[in-house]
């Protein structure tokens, strides 16, 4: 389960804030990742990359910006109970490598790519296909396969691949509705 493996408490950062201090707290903290918080909620999260192309790359003034201006609001995020396997999954389907993770409307952690490698060796070969996958064009010759359905997990001898995933027919039934 998520709870077993995620790093907490998660690292995060009042809206208010500016992208300097935000900027000098990720250095001080050696981080790449914060959940942006307004009244004790969860209502984005920030990363070094937003920091690289949402200021830097556009030649922005940090101590001007707010990091409420740069945050991610519409993000992914996981809870304590959910399967690693299934988080590990939604991560890769984003191409997120953090997600906080929250419970009852509070954040209670952070789980990272990282996280699920060093306690799953498994779970590292199995991302580092993916990655490798995503390196290569995609080229689908078969109309049908069989494996892991990718909307519900389940094994399937008859997947269909629509709009790039792989859907089993029940799936593929709930998805014609």
């Amino acid at each position: 389960m998520v709870k077993d493996i995620m790093s907490k408490p998660a690292l995060t950062v009042d809206w208010n804030k500016s992208v300097k201090e935000a900027a000098k707290y990720l250095k001080k903290i050696r981080r790449g990742f914060l959940v942006v918080i307004k009244r004790g909620k969860p209502v984005g999260v920030v990363s070094d990359k937003d920091f690289i192309y949402k200021v830097v790359a556009k030649d922005l003034k940090a101590s001007k910006l707010k990091i409420k201006d740069i945050m991610t609001k519409h993000f992914v995020f996981a809870t304590p109970e959910e399967n690693i396997t299934d988080v590990a999954r939604r991560m890769i389907r984003n191409n997120i490598h953090r997600l906080p993770v929250i419970e009852k409307g509070k954040v209670v952690g952070v789980i990272s790519l990282t996280d699920i490698a060093r306690t799953s060796p498994e779970m590292l070969e199995l991302l580092e296909y993916r990655l490798k996958m995503k390196e290569e064009p995609i080229v689908i010759r078969e109309k049908y396969t069989s494996g892991i359905c990718d909307v519900c997990g389940n094994y399937s001898e008859r997947l269909e691949n629509i709009n790039g995933q792989w859907v089993c027919e029940s799936c593929k039934e709930e998805m014609e509705i």
